[in-house]
């Protein structure tokens, strides 16, 4: 009895349609690229001049030293944090030329658990 039920089950099965997993469709929604998920969402670019690199980060920029051209300025990130400490980075930029060159996040210590 039970060798019947399982014989007509397995029968009725193969009548159904398979499910497979359908291709995306061309100009589909797509997941981001990787490039889009990492967690350096800095908006900065390379040949920005001082003025287009603090206008892009939204916050002030700081003359560390070097030569009218050759500047290294930082600027500090307020990057959240909970309601009593906000956490802010620090981040270094180096201009050549008047253009920026590179920077560089510095996460140091933090002097007040030390």
């Amino acid at each position: 009895m039970k060798t019947a039920a399982i014989v007509v089950a397995l029968i009725v099965a193969s009548f159904t349609p398979a499910a497979a997993q359908q291709l995306r469709p061309i100009g589909g929604p797509y997941p981001p690229p990787f490039t889009e998920t990492l967690s350096n969402n800095t908006p900065l670019a390379f040949g920005m001049d001082a003025e287009e690199a603090a206008r892009a980060l939204g916050t002030p920029l700081n003359y560390v030293r070097g030569r009218p051209g050759e500047e290294i300025y930082l600027t500090f990130r307020n990057i959240g944090g909970s309601g009593l400490f906000y956490k802010k980075d620090r981040l270094f930029l180096q201009f050549r030329k008047g253009r920026l060159a590179g920077w560089k996040g510095d996460w140091g210590h933090n002097w007040m658990w030390q």
